[in-house]
């Protein structure tokens, strides 16, 4: 073999790159193919660093070398990734005059592991891919497409922290693209990335705008609507979350979905049962199920009313402390506004009995549903007991999560209108009945004296 590459590089200028070239097509050519992933990278060894050769000569070897790969001249795919990667290694010194030919094996060292379903690999490769350089600069199109092919590589092998860190690289040069494809995956990254921050509310509008792009498949549409249906059960319990789901809910196509029922039941403020739940985790990814901490101010907090005396009528006192999980706390928060439907007040050993948890645990999340307006409500620690706030029946007709008042957003729900009439009448008759009052203290109408 070093015979022949010597006598290649003692030809003219003109006739180095032929022979060369024509060298490479019959190592690839061989009925051996065991020979092949040894003898290429010695060529491009030789070529690349004997002065002898040229540069020129040099890229136009390489040139040929990385079309002739790409065009799947080589059959075994192990083979074809053995003399790619060493190809790269070799090159690697001489990256600044080869640069062009490095970038383009990368490109085809990703797909190889990306077929093989070796993400990491794929992302790490692509993430060697010098984008900015004085010798070689790609438009800002190429740039975000490459970016959000990494994120995409990153999420596959639920590597979100350093997902997140490319996506807002190619978030930057979004303006810089109209390709249709790339914007899809764009879209569908940042939803992922949602999902992953536990930003579920998010996660769960930007799933379901996807779910009705036409240009995606059918089933990965049908996909994404059940990871709206999944984020949007996880989100925070609020009304925030009340009209995602209510969305949701209002979608045709969920109710052929396995997670139809606990949407149906979240959606309507029914109280969610452990056998319902547990049906439920078995839908969920790793990350949709990661542990959850309790704040040192939180476990002080928790442990403050639970010194009671029992009675025989009690409900039992749970031991648990704090949801354990991002689906208990969601489930927790769910069935604390849904018993704000049902009952105008309900004790903390009572709150607690309904959550599994600790009746002081079981306060702390309603103090903190109302510190951030979640929940409408009053803590009266004296006589432990919570009380909601609001009319029960109006609420369920406006359609208002938790009985938090007036939500702008939801006043026009459907509600019979008779309902909203006998409201209109209660509304007019009360501020008659101020505005008499308020005439009457000033002695301007006089109330007539019975016999």
């Amino acid at each position: 073999m070093e015979g022949r590459l010597e006598q290649a590089a003692a030809l003219g200028q003109k006739d180095k790159g032929p022979a060369f070239i024509s060298l490479i097509n019959e190592i690839i050519s061989r009925s051996d193919q065991s020979t092949v992933a040894r003898d290429i990278p010695t060529l491009v060894g030789f070529v690349v660093n004997q002065e002898s050769v040229g540069l020129v000569v040099g890229r136009q070897v390489l040139s040929e070398l990385v079309r002739i790969v790409g065009d799947g001249t080589i059959s075994d795919p192990e083979v074809r990734k053995r003399v790619v990667q060493e190809t790269i290694e070799t090159t690697q010194p001489k990256i600044v005059s080869y640069e062009e030919q490095v970038s383009n094996l990368r490109f085809q060292l990703a797909d190889i592991y990306e077929n093989e379903e070796e993400w990491s690999d794929a992302a790490r490769v692509l993430m060697g891919i010098q984008l900015d350089s004085n010798q070689r600069s790609l438009p800002d199109g190429e740039k975000m497409r490459v970016y959000v092919r990494i994120v995409r590589l990153l999420l596959e092998e639920e590597d979100s922290v350093q997902a997140e860190s490319y996506f807002n690289r190619a978030q930057l040069l979004v303006h810089s693209t109209t390709d249709k494809e790339t914007l899809l995956q764009f879209k569908l990254c940042q939803a992922r990335i949602s999902d992953y921050s536990r930003k579920f509310l998010e996660a769960a509008s930007r799933y379901h705008e996807l779910s009705f792009v036409a240009d995606i498949d059918e089933e990965e549409r049908r996909h994404m609507l059940m990871a709206a249906v999944t984020a949007a059960v996880l989100a925070p319990a609020g009304p925030n979350r009340s009209r995602v789901l209510a969305s949701l809910y209002r979608d045709e196509r969920t109710t052929e979905l396995p997670t139809y029922n606990i949407l149906s039941k979240m959606f309507l403020d029914h109280i969610l049962r452990p056998a319902e739940i547990k049906e439920f985790e078995g839908t969920l990814k790793p990350h949709q199920l990661a542990k959850i901490a309790i704040s040192s101010n939180d476990r002080v907090a928790t442990s403050t009313n639970d010194e009671e005396i029992d009675t025989p009528s009690d409900p039992p006192i749970s031991t648990r402390t704090a949801p354990a999980t991002v689906l208990d706390r969601a489930v927790m928060e769910h069935n604390l506004l849904a018993s704000s439907k049902i009952y105008h007040n309900i004790s903390f050993r009572g709150l607690g009995a309904l959550l599994d948890l600790t009746p002081g645990a079981a306060e702390n999340m309603a103090r903190k549903m109302i510190e951030q307006g979640r929940l409408r409500g009053t803590i009266d620690q004296v006589d432990k007991l919570i009380w909601f706030e609001g009319n029960h029946e109006e609420d369920d007709a406006q359609g208002k999560a938790g009985g938090l008042g007036e939500v702008e957003e939801a006043e026009d729900t459907g509600a019979p209108f008779t309902k909203r009439w006998d409201a209109q009448i209660r509304i007019t008759a009360a501020n008659v009945e101020s505005i008499v009052q308020h005439l009457t203290e000033r002695g301007l109408v006089r109330v007539p004296v019975q016999a």
